[in-house]
């Protein structure tokens, strides 16, 4: 039975053209597996992990039990001051997920969170060592970092920025993004050319001095700006550029941690460590909202050299909630225990191959993937960019199929126990829409 809905809902959607939605509502009841139900009944398959963040398919069982056991257990404990035991059995187990790589979890509520998070982090850090002057951000164009006034500073997509400029943090500047449309159009996996774009950092540095640089964050993999792969030997580049100069460098792995890519984390699969990493989504199966910060031993230890006393100030009511930690635990439970790393590795050709297929479509101008992550870009209308991507949107949920798309860039990144037969059918509406587009 639908579910009718009034242009004039109490209900304002974030990131969402409401007067077009509620004229044109696509309304999600339930969800199974790989599949949403729409009020309809209709089967929905999950081409996007819900919004990147349900890496092992919905209502999985033991996160089910492990939430209901929680909230029937202990609903909330403060998190200032005081503790319960799952806060402080995750922070082990994501330890352990990191390889032993990064020392501390701090926890936070999303990824915008996490990212403001990691950048004051940065900041106190300098402070703590005798480096006050440091204070500098670098972010990336096209970069998406979150909605808080910090992440949106370092983040780079105008959209997000023009009518909020006047709150933006001061001392930021921006690289230059990645994306090259005629030297790496089609790319499987990292592209050739575009190593040198690192070397702009080096003239930042020689702009502003190291000495007032704090920290530089990056997406490994760029999700929200239309799926912007690095350039080989590009993240190594930046690694060694924030090393010589003593720089913090920031991965926010809100979108690639947790399996992604088809390793833990998106720094395993490039080798390379920076020295905060910020996750998400992944990291409860999006059942429970929850961020953290993944630390190194340095940056912990400079902050608990100074007086007895709250050493960061910092955190939030929800750090650490009891049922996001049971969900998360429950997440992690399973990552282990069903393979679903070794699957997504095994079935990760498979879907690069469907991708790729659609290459000759009509206003496929390019294809990027890497793990189980996959960009289709579209031409956009003359003078209406994002109107073509919308269509696409609109008609997948017509056909049964939940897409992402930004501007006119269709992103795809389905839950990691999809099979063979998800993706031809995913491929399959996908190919009969873009067939079909005028």
């Amino acid at each position: 039975m639908s579910h009718s809905v009034s242009p004039s809902s109490a209900y304002w959607m974030p990131y969402t053209a409401n007067r077009d939605f509620k004229a044109h509502p696509r309304m999600l009841v339930s969800a199974q597996g790989m599949y949403y139900r729409d009020d309809n009944g209709n089967a929905i398959l999950d081409g996007a992990a819900g919004l990147w963040c349900v890496p092992l398919g919905h209502a999985q069982p033991r996160i089910v039990s492990a939430v209901q056991k929680s909230v029937a257990t202990l609903d909330f404990a403060p998190s200032f001051q005081m503790g319960h035991p799952d806060a402080f059995r995750l922070a082990e187990r994501i330890k352990q997920f990191t390889g032993n790589r990064y020392s501390q979890v701090f926890y936070t509520n999303s990824g915008s969170e996490a990212v403001d998070t990691a950048l004051k982090m940065a900041l106190g850090y300098h402070r703590a060592r005798g480096e006050a002057t440091r204070t500098r951000l670098i972010g990336r164009e096209r970069g998406y970092h979150g909605v808080g006034f910090g992440g949106m500073s370092v983040g780079g997509i105008g959209g997000n920025r023009k009518a909020f400029n006047a709150g933006m943090l001061q001392g930021v500047d921006h690289m230059p993004h990645t994306h090259n449309l005629e030297k790496n159009a089609f790319s499987r996996g990292e592209p050739e050319y575009g190593v040198h774009l690192a070397d702009e950092l080096e003239g930042l540095v020689a702009m502003h001095d190291a000495s007032n640089i704090a920290a530089v964050i990056v997406e490994p993999v760029a999700g929200s700006c239309g799926v912007l792969i690095p350039p080989k030997n590009y993240l190594k580049r930046l690694r060694e550029i924030c090393s010589k100069h003593g720089i913090l460098l920031i991965f926010d792995e809100v979108i690639t941690g947790f399996g992604r890519l088809g390793t833990p984390f998106a720094f395993d699969y490039f080798d390379v460590e920076p020295d905060l990493v910020t996750v998400a989504k992944g990291l409860t199966n999006g059942v429970v909202p929850m961020g953290a910060v993944l630390v190194k031993s340095h940056i912990y230890d400079a902050f608990m050299q100074g007086p007895e006393g709250i050493e960061l100030a910092h955190g939030y009511t929800y750090s650490g909630h009891p049922l996001a930690c049971a969900a998360a635990l429950a997440t992690q439970d399973i990552f282990e225990q069903d393979g679903i790393l070794e699957h997504a590795q095994s079935i990760r050709a498979y879907w690069e191959d469907a991708t790729h297929a659609l290459r000759g479509l009509p206003y496929v101008i390019d294809i990027r993937t890497i793990g189980m992550i996959a960009g289709i870009e579209l031409a956009a209308i003359p003078g209406k960019t994002g109107a073509r991507g919308l269509t696409v949107l609109q008609r997948a949920f017509e056909h049964g199929l939940l897409i992402r798309v930004t501007g006119d860039t269709v992103a795809l990144s389905p839950p990691l126990i999809i099979e063979k037969k998800h993706i031809d059918e995913l491929f399959g509406k996908l190919t009969t829409i873009l067939k079909n587009l005028d």
